[in-house]
């Protein structure tokens, strides 16, 4: 006798509406409305006789019975996901498809790229830098690069590197914060914010013991692209982050406005999916990818890295 199985249009809209714990973030990873998202879901739980969400004005959150059934469904989502991997010459020439931050990707990775290509030019690599939360192997990402504290259950995580933060500014900004005795006075200076950083001023005034600055005054940005931007036009001062602003230091864009550079406590990780079936090249990509890193590590900066 066949299994009876819930609408499985339902359960993708269930699976990734309990992931992201949003109606409106899983219609934008499934491209449809989120209506569409809301109504399959409401179909699903009158076909189970189940509540599966709790909805409040402020948001939704799963039901004790949601919280289970979505670790079924997710599970069922991943080997359906790599018994097709697995199938022979299944995507053959499918690229590497890597999730990860806009300013990563055009202050570390993409220039760095030019050597994977020069050893593998018939595998392609695709990038993506939106701002959405990666399910492995559900979404079709092989890697994601990510930072956090520490690695998190239910993927592979190897850590990359950390960040060294450090205030910069223009040339001409910072001498416009000069005292009489030709030190910087960061009290004097307007702070730029990146909205979303895991690590923000108040993490560098706390670890560095730096007094009189409001860390909650000045301009706010949401990317730290933006946030170097602003700070090379004489916006004010941003938090620099090494090694993604040690390109702008290089060339004289922008410069210290401290002494005082501090270890961050978050950093990049390679983050993958466990138990997957690895082709040929995406372990390529993985060892090169942390070969890069461990020489970078080692103190090679991007101009260096270059000319190579």
């Amino acid at each position: 006798m066949p299994l009876r199985l819930p609408p499985l249009p339902a359960l993708r809209f269930f699976e990734a509406a309990g992931r992201h714990q949003s109606f409106k973030l899983a219609a934008a990873e499934l491209n449809v409305t989120p209506s569409a998202v809301s109504h399959g879901i409401v179909g699903l739980e009158e076909a189970l006789g189940v509540e599966l969400f709790v909805r409040e004005p402020r948001g939704i959150s799963l039901t004790a019975s949601g919280a289970d059934y979505l670790a079924y469904v997710s599970e069922a989502f991943s080997l359906i996901a790599i018994g097709t991997q697995r199938l022979p010459n299944h995507r053959a020439n499918r690229p590497i498809t890597l999730s990860c931050a806009p300013t990563f990707a055009s202050r570390w990775l993409l220039p760095r790229l030019q050597n994977f290509r020069a050893r593998w030019p018939n595998v392609n690599v695709t990038v993506d830098t939106s701002r959405r939360q990666v399910g492995f192997p559900v979404d079709g990402f092989d890697f994601a690069v990510r930072m956090s504290r520490a690695p998190v259950a239910g993927t592979a995580w190897t850590r990359l590197f950390g960040e060294q933060l450090v205030p910069v500014c223009s040339p001409a900004y910072l001498a416009s914060l000069r005292d009489v005795h030709g030190m910087p006075l960061l009290r004097k200076a307007t702070l730029i914010h990146v909205n979303a950083a895991s690590e923000d001023w108040q993490a560098w005034l706390d670890a560095t013991g730096t007094e009189g600055v409001d860390p909650g005054d000045g301009l706010r940005v949401d990317t730290i692209q933006l946030a170097f931007e602003a700070a090379s036009m004489g916006l004010g001062v941003a938090l620099g982050r090494r090694p993604l602003v040690d390109r702008d230091l290089a060339s004289g864009a922008l410069v210290e406005a401290g002494s005082s550079t501090i270890a961050s406590a978050t950093a990049y990780w390679l983050v993958g999916a466990e138990n997957a079936q690895r082709r040929q090249e995406l372990l390529d990509f993985r060892q090169w990818i942390l070969a890069e890193a461990e020489q970078f590590s080692r103190g090679t900066t991007v101009d260096e890295h270059a000319s190579q």
